[in-house]
């Protein structure tokens, strides 16, 4: 028995080969790119606020709120309190922009949209190859 509306014949679906070269210029510009990212907001001087430190002469461990535990690891790693004290008060600020928290998830949902949308015509055509033409609902 017939189809009754016959389909034309698709050709057989190969998706494109890439070059060993290629995949590596890509890998190369992959990284470049993280690099980059992580690298650019300590060049253009974000990279947080450094905390003042307290004078580090005849520091204690007990003034760098500092165990017994702890003291003995520091210890271990050559530091006395002296030399300890600029490591431990200096404190990173973890505070959040949240501007720069809108930009960033902008950007990557943008980016997810962008690969949803840019290859949605290869998926539709492998899902054709695999099953046929499908009728819309």
């Amino acid at each position: 028995m017939k189809p009754l509306h016959p389909q034309p014949a698709k050709k057989h679906y190969i998706p494109p080969r890439q070059s060993t070269i290629g995949q590596m210029l890509d890998s190369v510009f992959l990284l470049a790119l993280v690099y980059i990212s992580l690298m650019l907001p300590l060049i253009l001087g974000h990279g947080g606020e450094k905390a003042e430190t307290v004078s580090a002469s005849g520091a204690t461990w007990e003034q760098l709120s500092q165990n017994a535990t702890m003291a003995d690891q520091w210890s271990k790693l050559g530091f006395t309190p002296e030399t300890a004290a600029p490591i431990v008060q200096n404190r990173f600020d973890y505070s959040i922009d949240p501007i720069m928290l809108a930009i960033t998830a902008a950007v990557i949902i943008g980016y997810y949209i962008f690969v949803l949308s840019w290859s949605k015509k290869e998926y539709q055509e492998v899902i054709e190859e695999r099953f046929g033409q499908q009728d819309p609902p």
